[in-house]
């Protein structure tokens, strides 16, 4: 397997409840619990293929968060943990509380998200050897559904926000609907948003992919 990694350097995975995954906390870890969802998939994969240059996984996604509650954290969630190479998952519950109410929980506007990521980006891009950012992403085919169409903004966003820091970009959405192509969401989620095995396998899949071009 190709990646950019470099032995001992620790890749440090922030996000919400798709990051999350019931990790261990404070600090998810390959000793403790990584969760159940991709990030634990891209250690093992990792852990396999690296035996000899081991990359230290570690995960700090927690569930319901939106960007701003990345930035309420940021500073004991990523910088004190002084991560080689960040992954970043956000933005599907900056959009899901403009759908699904929850108490407590509102909606990001898209201006108040680019400008948010933006910020944590630059405060955190020179400690970095490398910066992963993963685009958000919704279980529904149709272009036309109303939050699908949000996501796309949202995603859109995060593409650009790769381009201007140099950072590797996973169109998760983009992988997702390659999968859609031949098999119904319901095969994925209940709920069009948290993924099954299989849906993980595909974040995973498409996060080394694109770190292989690297």
């Amino acid at each position: 397997m190709k990646v950019p990694f470099q032995a001992g350097q620790n890749l440090l995975f922030v996000g919400d409840s798709i990051t999350d995954c019931e990790r261990e906390r404070p600090v998810g870890n390959r000793n403790g619990n990584l969760g159940n969802g991709y990030v634990y998939l891209v250690d093992c994969l990792l852990g396999a293929a690296l035996s000899q240059a081991p990359v230290n996984v570690l995960n700090t996604g927690i569930s319901g968060d939106c960007v701003t509650d990345l930035q309420a954290r940021w500073q004991s969630d990523v910088l004190d943990l002084n991560p080689d190479w960040l992954s970043i998952m956000i933005g599907i519950n900056d959009v899901w509380y403009k759908f699904e109410s929850e108490p407590g929980k509102e909606e990001v506007d898209p201006n108040v998200f680019e400008r948010v990521y933006r910020e944590l980006i630059e405060k955190t891009r020179p400690r970095l050897s490398g910066l992963i950012l993963m685009s958000p992403f919704f279980l529904e085919t149709d272009q036309s559904d109303p939050m699908r169409a949000q996501m796309n903004l949202y995603g859109q966003i995060t593409h650009k926000l790769a381009n201007d820091y140099d950072a590797v970009f996973v169109d998760v959405q983009a992988a997702f609907d390659r999968y859609l192509a031949h098999q119904p969401a319901q095969s994925l989620s209940g709920d069009r948003v948290h993924p099954n095995g299989v849906g993980h396998a595909i974040i995973a899949q498409a996060l080394l992919s694109e770190l292989s071009k690297y």
